[in-house]
């Protein structure tokens, strides 16, 4: 089967193991080909877990990229575009206050240290 991936091949292509890749299926993230117990991944799953994994990185909530998949089937590709638009949106600013506070709190840190340095004998 050309461009089909097993489950142990997944795992391996992704990074991920059997546990993460079995709750992706149990939240129906991903719908794998069933034979038996066996598990197969075509392309469609494939181009699924590389959203799901970029999007995780972005630090969408695994809700969050469920609905967003869902609009595709449900809605197709110019309403889950249109909704992408809406969510990136609103993580760069999540991301954003996450990085002003990551930056006081360094700049804080700094300052105290640069304070008890001066304190240490040269």
């Amino acid at each position: 089967m050309p461009d089909v991936l097993s489950f142990k091949e997944m795992c391996a292509r992704f990074d991920v193991t059997p546990r993460t890749l079995r709750y992706y299926e149990y939240i129906e993230l991903l719908s794998p080909q069933k034979e038996g117990r066996a598990r197969f991944y075509g392309p469609r799953e494939i181009a699924r877990m590389t959203l799901i994994l970029r999007g995780r990185r972005f630090g969408f909530s695994l809700e969050e990229l469920r609905q967003w998949l869902l609009i595709y089937d449900q809605k197709g590709t110019e309403e889950q575009n249109r909704v992408w638009v809406e969510i990136a949106d609103r993580q760069l600013g999540v991301l954003q206050q996450q990085r002003d506070e990551l930056d006081q709190a360094m700049q804080d840190l700094r300052q105290l240290r640069d304070a008890v340095a001066k304190t240490l004998d040269p």
